[in-house]
């Protein structure tokens, strides 16, 4: 007789923090290797290395990425490139952010075998090696490993995703300009303009630029050139964007590129006028999570042509009137103002 389940089980216990019985084999550029767990042992940043350097000798993407790097050094006592870059890609996997950093790397006589340096360099050496590294062929050389490693990827329908992060910055540093900065007013900033997969949020791409350059027309270039890059076939099904990208130029140059886009819209006097025609008019359909929706046709000041423009709205769960206690002896009924603005 079988047993009915009337709940789904729970999900199981993890197990990552479980020790694992006996050692674990790991290839790596020395050779096979076992690591074994200490429980009783301090947690380091170290431990986890070989297993990353594993990754790496399998996937096979280490050896081309040295092999291909555009850095000549010509003095017979400089440094070899496996062990400047290696250097660096130890740094990063253990968290350092500072050349200075580099020098808790020297006592580590483990690791730096293990992905066949000969020694791990001094930061001085590594921070002036890479100084004389070109930066247009330093860019394309690291670009096509990066467009490389995620080009399967690209196969499957997609859709890209761009946004604008703002980074406060302290202290002098190049391209530290005041601008739009939400969370620190009035202090200069970077803006990361990023191009990522929709949902697998996988960064495709990211610049650095002034903090006075937040709006799209400083985005657009950059979204493009990543574009440019990647075969036709490997194109998202579509762009996204913020109120920022909904402007004659982006919109022009995307049905120039023969893709599709759904950009939102800054409610301007026109856009406010199709929404109220529309609140009157329109015959709305469920949209899904609480939302309806409605569509229609939109040409504003500035357009050349008309574009489909889709509206969305939703039931406001929160209260729409407010009551001021100022004055005991006469209440005050205001109605609050919504933040929230209508999706075009």
């Amino acid at each position: 007789m079988n047993q009915l389940t009337f709940h789904p089980p729970g999900e199981t216990r993890s197990t990552a923090l479980t020790v694992v019985p006996g050692p674990v084999a790991v290839d790596t550029f020395g050779g096979r290797i076992h690591v074994e767990w200490d429980a009783e042992a301090a947690v380091t940043p170290l431990g986890q290395l070989p297993f990353f350097i594993d990754f790496l000798q399998v996937s096979g993407r280490f050896e081309p990425w040295v092999a291909s790097c555009p850095l000549t050094l010509t003095n017979p006592n400089a440094p070899s490139n496996r062990d400047i870059l290696g250097t660096t890609v130890l740094a990063i996997l253990s968290g350092h952010q500072r050349y200075a950093h580099l020098s808790a790397l020297r006592g580590d006589t483990l690791n730096a075998p293990l992905l066949g340096m000969t020694k791990v360099v001094s930061e001085d050496s590594v921070r002036r090696n890479l100084g004389q590294l070109d930066e247009a062929a330093g860019v394309t050389w690291l670009q096509q490993h990066l467009d490389d490693s995620i080009a399967p990827l690209l196969s499957l329908p997609w859709i890209l995703d761009s946004d604008v992060t703002v980074k406060p910055l302290y202290g002098h540093q190049e391209g530290a300009e005041k601008g739009y900065n939400p969370h620190k007013p009035g202090r200069p900033s970077h803006t990361y303009p990023t191009y990522f997969m929709a949902n697998l949020r996988l960064i495709l791409d990211v610049e650095v630029q002034a903090g006075n350059q937040t709006a799209s027309k400083y985005s657009a270039p950059g979204l493009w050139e990543l574009l440019k890059r990647l075969p036709r076939p490997h194109w998202p099904v579509f762009i996204r964007g913020d109120r920022d990208w909904g402007t004659e130029a982006n919109m022009q140059r995307a049905e120039q590129e023969g893709l599709p886009y759904l950009f939102k819209l800054r409610m301007t006097a026109g856009v406010k006028k199709c929404v109220e025609r529309l609140m009157r008019e329109a015959s709305w359909t469920a949209a899904g999570q609480g939302w309806e929706g409605a569509e229609t046709s939109l040409r504003l000041a500035g357009w050349g042509r008309s574009r489909r423009a889709i509206v969305l709205r939703r039931r406001v769960k929160g209260d729409l009137a407010v009551v001021d206690h100022g004055d005991p002896n006469q209440l005050r009924l205001g109605l609050a103002e919504l933040t929230n603005e209508v999706i075009v």
